[in-house]
């Protein structure tokens, strides 16, 4: 029985379950899940995790040379902090202290957001994590009327997320980011209830 746990349920009768399930299950309850406000001299450490994450994540849905773009384009540190002068508040997602993840919101107008970025490692994902952090980052948001995101056309992985936290397909678009280079986006909305 090896891989496997025994448990026994409240009437002593043995329940097994999957070695590997119930340490997932019982990971998330014991972890402490944070957003941390980004520090300028921590900018390096999202270029990290981004050239980590798009590598395995984007390569297959728009190749390796528009995620090079994207990367060499959005994630300088020129660009990064040009887009926390411009308001985009930048968090850090914390695992019991140690960074997995980022995120980065605005507020467009009063009361309506966008989500410009939000990437867990990739070990990291599918365990509840960005449930989580959507729940935070709702916090985060004062008088909140909307949230909007854009995400691939082609990234079902996201899309079923962003289904599941709630959000809707408001509008089918393409963006031109330079040099023959398309975004083929849905832009998404979330509005609570």
């Amino acid at each position: 029985m090896q891989g496997d746990a025994l448990l026994l349920d409240a009437g002593g009768k043995v329940l097994q379950l999957k070695h590997e399930i119930l340490l997932q299950k019982c990971e998330f309850r014991r972890v402490n899940l944070l957003l941390s406000p980004l520090q300028p001299d921590k900018i390096s450490l999202i270029q990290q995790m981004a050239r980590r994450i798009w590598d395995v994540h984007y390569t297959p849905i728009i190749g390796q040379t528009q995620v090079d773009y994207m990367l060499g384009r959005f994630y300088t540190t020129e660009h990064i902090t040009g887009q926390l002068e411009e308001g985009q508040r930048f968090y850090f997602v914390l695992l019991n202290g140690v960074e997995v993840g980022y995120t980065a919101i605005s507020e467009i107008r009063e009361g309506n957001f966008f989500i410009h970025k939000l990437y867990l490692e990739i070990d990291k994902q599918r365990k509840g994590m960005g449930s989580e952090v959507f729940r935070q980052l709702l916090a985060l948001m004062s008088n909140l009327e909307a949230v909007r995101l854009q995400v691939n056309r082609q990234n079902m992985k996201a899309i079923n997320f962003y289904f599941k936290m709630g959000f809707v397909i408001e509008q089918v678009a393409d963006f031109d980011i330079g040099d023959g280079y398309f975004m083929n986006d849905f832009v998404m909305v979330y509005r609570p209830k």
